[in-house]
């Protein structure tokens, strides 16, 4: 009995994993995703948050989902930063990895806020932002609005 309930629930976590809609482009050129991303900034006078991660990333979706379903995380990103979700699956822009001081090092997801030059101002692990089997909307919010353009 016990070994068909495990076979089941891994069937189901399978299923589960299978079904998940992508959230990153794996065939996307990060450097021109940024690049891009970094036009708009400077218009919008906003900073740049890059997600680096992957679509097999269950923690990368936890923090995406946090992203668009909590109103206070996602009014304050709407507000202040242009999103870019990086794909680094299978050492897939590794270039865009080294360029930003290998945030790579820390797991997946991990985020960079560039300023609208395109400068790192920091690379987080977002591990930090954790809580039991979820990002804790309360840290995610406070790290978004210190790192914030500070707006006249």
């Amino acid at each position: 009995m016990f070994g068909w309930l495990c076979c089941l629930s891994v069937f189901a976590a399978d299923v589960r994993k299978a079904t998940r809609p992508p959230i990153y482009d794996e065939k996307a050129d990060g450097s021109k995703q940024i690049a891009e991303a970094l036009v708009s900034a400077k218009k919008e006078n906003k900073r740049v948050l890059v997600q680096f991660g992957a679509n097999w990333c269950g923690w990368c979706h936890k923090l995406h989902d946090l992203f668009r379903t909590d109103p206070k995380v996602a009014a304050v990103l709407k507000e202040n930063y242009v999103v870019v979700m990086v794909d680094v699956n299978q050492n897939h822009n590794a270039e865009m990895n080294k360029r930003y001081g290998n945030p790579m090092r820390f797991g997946l997801p991990v985020v960079v806020i560039l300023d609208a030059e395109g400068q790192p101002l920091v690379t987080q692990d977002t591990g930090k932002l954790e809580e039991g089997d979820h990002h804790d909307p309360a840290k995610v919010l406070a790290f978004l609005k210190q790192w914030a353009l500070k707006k006249q």
